[in-house]
């Protein structure tokens, strides 16, 4: 089985290949690099661009994540990906990495571990934790949580239904959340669960003082996933962070409002 991780995650490069300067798009539960296709191209022109598949997602790296499940149980081991990418890339300075949801903490981390590659991140419809506790509104009771891996484990395809419709939120275009279920009916049933189980059951409060590049907190108006109380949450605890609310519905605002995310994104680059 592969080590090498630009093999491993399927690693596209793009874009102005000349440039000083990179943009890494992460993934977020479940889906693949081509969620990024309404996005990233519009930066092509001035940056080195980046996609990947996180490693179980597609079908080519599911051996590698069913012998390292234990890497996948948490955050950090797609940050360590995410880090491992950049090296073999040999990208040491100018990073701007754009992360959603899973993928957003996974760059929040890499840039604590290793500030000084990062130039600036961006966080997309991010949640540190989405379990309601005593002092925090994460959206999320534990009851709640249970009935969630209960669904999922009951029945895959129609949990996979219900939560693309869930989280795109955009009943006019059914294609997205059909798009979006497709991709999370292509992870076997059990895989689902470990994933699932590293974004409901973490808790990354506590990094969130620690970010030290400038951030970009992008938020939809209405995110079924992220409250608004979760988006000032971040925000009021990274330093040097901007949060931005855009015109957007749902937790996939760079397929359902790209054009929206490509102006926050702009504004804060340039």
């Amino acid at each position: 089985m592969t080590t090498d991780p630009l093999v491993r995650s399927n690693v596209t490069v793009s874009g102005n290949l000349l440039a000083k300067k990179t943009m890494i798009f992460v993934n977020g539960l479940g889906y693949d690099q081509s969620f990024w296709n309404l996005v990233a191209p519009s930066f092509a022109d001035d940056y080195r661009l980046v996609t990947f598949d996180n490693v179980g997602s597609v079908q080519s790296n599911q051996a590698i994540f069913r012998q390292n499940q234990l890497r996948y149980l948490t955050v950090n081991g797609y940050a360590k990906d995410l880090l491992e990418i950049c090296a073999a890339l040999n990208l040491k300075e100018e990073i701007i990495v754009v992360g959603h949801s899973l993928g957003a903490l996974a760059g929040m981390l890499a840039s604590i571990q290793t500030p000084s590659i990062f130039s600036k991140l961006v966080m997309l419809g991010a949640s540190p934790c989405y379990a309601d506790a005593e002092d925090y509104r994460g959206g999320f009771s534990n009851d709640d949580i249970n009935a969630t891996y209960s669904a999922l484990s009951n029945n895959h395809h129609a949990w996979s239904r219900q939560l693309a419709a869930v989280a795109m939120a955009t009943p006019d275009s059914p294609a997205l959340a059909d798009c979006f279920a497709e991709a999370l009916m292509r992870i076997p049933q059990e895989m689902m669960l470990t994933v699932l189980c590293s974004v409901l059951q973490t808790d990354q409060r506590n990094n969130l003082a620690k970010v030290s590049v400038p951030t970009l907190i992008i938020q939809s108006q209405k995110d079924y996933f992220v409250p608004m109380e979760v988006a000032d949450y971040i925000h009021a605890h990274i330093p040097f962070s901007k949060l931005t609310v855009i015109n957007a519905q749902g937790h996939f605002s760079h397929l359902s409002a790209p054009q929206e995310v490509i102006s926050a994104i702009s504004s804060f680059i340039n």
